[in-house]
């Protein structure tokens, strides 16, 4: 039994198909099957089951239970030693949303290379269902997630609760609402009900933020106009932008597009139950996971830029 007979063991677990974990591994098929031959030997029991598919044995599961233990601390070891050696060099891997990898990289990178130029930054874009996996079984460093259940093997820090805003343009409003549109602002600066904006043709979205919206739409009793559904936000701002329809655009979005947004677009923010509502972005990482000095600077980084972006105001009337 070695190393690296445990550590394609816990790859082949991932997959359980010998081919497609050979090649991610670039190693031959029968490379792979004598590593799990050797181990099968050295503990004298089957660890696969080969038909009718290939899958774990009970002594299988406890052998990759054993094997992401030592896999893991392979690594910690690692990063202890490069930090001993003082070398700051290795390899950084972070996961996140595309949209959320979008904002956060361009404002950390620069800081974050100019002080460690020979870590490696390995990224995943991904919604956060498959981020939490990734975390638990080593293959990420950390992640940002949204609105996640905290795990107990996990370590759940809150970057910020990302207010989600109701954005219309003033002439839609108006086209709709007429002489009202006036109180109607006035009310919406402080907290806008979707009950107030049954009118409006909106954006709707098929994601997890489109999830909490539709309860707030189920809670007023209202079926939205849908002028367009889409699983990424980013369409609907661009249809809300061009003054089409409304759209719901959390703070982060609404940030990192400050120069775009137009000029005649009402930003107010949603309320839900006379509360705001939020996403509760946060960063995840194994609770046993050895921290180097160049991780600890990379989430000192990150957790600065989610912090600036949640005390920038956003809401506003149009004039």
């Amino acid at each position: 039994m070695d190393l690296t007979s445990l550590y394609y063991f816990s790859e082949l677990a991932k997959d359980l198909h010998m081919t497609r974990t050979a090649s991610r591994l670039f190693i031959s098929q029968q490379t792979l099957s004598n590593h799990i031959q050797r181990l099968e030997d050295y503990y004298g029991t089957r660890l696969l089951h080969r038909k009718p598919a290939l899958s774990l044995t009970t002594a299988g599961e406890f052998v990759l239970g054993f094997a992401n233990t030592v896999n893991k601390e392979q690594v910690n070891l690692k990063d202890i030693l490069f930090d001993i050696a003082q070398q700051e060099r290795g390899v950084l891997r972070f996961g996140a949303s595309a949209l959320r990898l979008n904002l956060c990289l361009p404002a950390i990178l620069p800081r974050f290379s100019a002080r460690y130029p020979n870590v490696e930054l390995r990224i995943t874009d991904t919604v956060t269902a498959r981020l939490e996996p990734l975390v638990l079984d080593g293959s990420l460093d950390f992640a940002v997630t949204l609105n996640g259940e905290e795990h107990p093997r996990l370590v759940t820090q809150l970057l910020m609760d990302d207010q989600v805003y109701l954005c219309v343009a003033d002439s839609l409003l108006r086209s709709c609402y007429g002489d009202e549109t006036g109180n109607l602002k006035e009310r919406a600066a402080g907290g806008a009900d979707v009950k107030d904006f049954a009118r409006l043709p909106f954006c709707i979205f098929n994601n997890r933020m489109g999830r909490q919206i539709n309860q707030c739409f189920e809670t007023a009793n209202i079926v939205p106009r849908a002028y367009i559904t889409s699983t990424y936000t980013q369409v609907g701002t661009t249809v809300c932008f061009q003054r089409l329809a409304a759209c719901f655009i959390s703070q982060t979005s609404l940030v990192s597009q400050r120069d775009e947004i137009p000029e005649d677009l009402n930003i107010f923010p949603l309320h839900y139950k006379g509360q705001p509502l939020t996403q509760r972005l946060s960063l995840i990482r194994m609770k046993d996971r050895y921290l180097s000095h160049y991780s600890k600077f990379f989430l000192e980084l990150l957790s600065q830029y989610f912090n600036g972006v949640e005390q920038v105001h956003m809401g506003r009337r149009a004039p």
